[in-house]
């Protein structure tokens, strides 16, 4: 089925619960790729207590994000060993000019010399760290609660555009066509929501804020990309706070020094 995945989404957050630093959200989940089979998500509006209820979403949702994030990582340092290389000795490999077009194609980039493509892969082949998924994902699903969530794993809210390519909201407004994209696993929709991050236009200031840190040798952080994430909802700015206060109240910045730790995130 051919589907049209679009970045928009509500992200409305429902409540701040200050007891606690319990953060208490809901979300309209709004579409994404394949990915291998995982585990599905636990029944997590099952837990009644807050904090249990978000321990679980966490414990569950981080390896799968390391994973993908793992899948990504390996890729760039692809591109980085083909510059690298191309720098001393002033040549790329044919098959790494294959590779190079194919990924090119893959993230968008039109420039067909092997050059321009490792300077842009650079930018878009990359990552965001763990808490900045976390925060986002514990939004757009009501922490892995929202019907999108259980019937479709739609954690990021992506929409399709197709009829049948996923779910209809109970509230569409008449006349629309959106549906709620329906994924095959958790995996798929963290795919999903990276590949948007690093290819769709309105996401530009995300990456450059990365690409800053980048050049200078900086961590990622989720408070400072989430920056670059205005035009994720409709709500704009007020979405960016509120991704840095789930950020902040669950110490999410924590899971970001072990990831990096042990990936050095390059």
């Amino acid at each position: 089925m051919d589907t049209t995945y679009s970045p928009r989404a509500s992200g409305a957050l429902a409540g701040l619960v200050a007891a606690g630093a319990v953060i208490v959200v809901a979300a309209l989940g709004l579409s994404g790729p394949r990915g291998p089979a995982v585990a599905p998500l636990p029944p997590l509006a099952a837990i009644d207590e807050p904090d249990a209820r978000k321990t679980a979403f966490i414990d569950y949702l981080y390896p799968v994000i390391l994973e993908v994030t793992d899948e990504i990582l390996a890729e760039r340092r692809r591109v980085v060993a083909i510059s690298a290389a191309h720098a001393r000795h002033g040549g790329i490999s044919r098959i790494d000019q294959w590779w190079l077009a194919e990924r090119a194609r893959q993230y968008r980039i039109s420039d067909p010399t092997p050059e321009g493509q490792l300077a842009r892969l650079e930018r878009r082949l990359d990552v965001v760290p763990p808490s900045l998924a976390l925060a986002q994902a514990a939004i757009e699903s009501g922490w892995g609660t929202s019907r999108f969530a259980v019937e479709g794993n739609n954690l990021f809210g992506h929409w399709c555009f197709v009829e049948g390519c996923g779910l209809v909201p109970d509230r569409r407004p008449a006349g629309a066509r959106h549906e709620v994209a329906v994924f095959d696993s958790t995996t798929t929709a963290v795919r999903r929501y990276l590949y948007n991050l690093n290819t769709h236009r309105a996401y530009r200031p995300l990456r450059d804020l990365r690409a800053e840190a980048r050049s200078e040798g900086r961590p990622l952080s989720g408070l400072e990309l989430a920056g670059g994430l205005a035009r994720y909802s409709e709500r704009g700015q007020p979405y960016v706070r509120d991704v840095r206060i789930v950020i902040r109240a669950n110490d999410l910045e924590s899971l970001d020094t072990q990831w990096q730790e042990v990936n050095h995130a390059h």
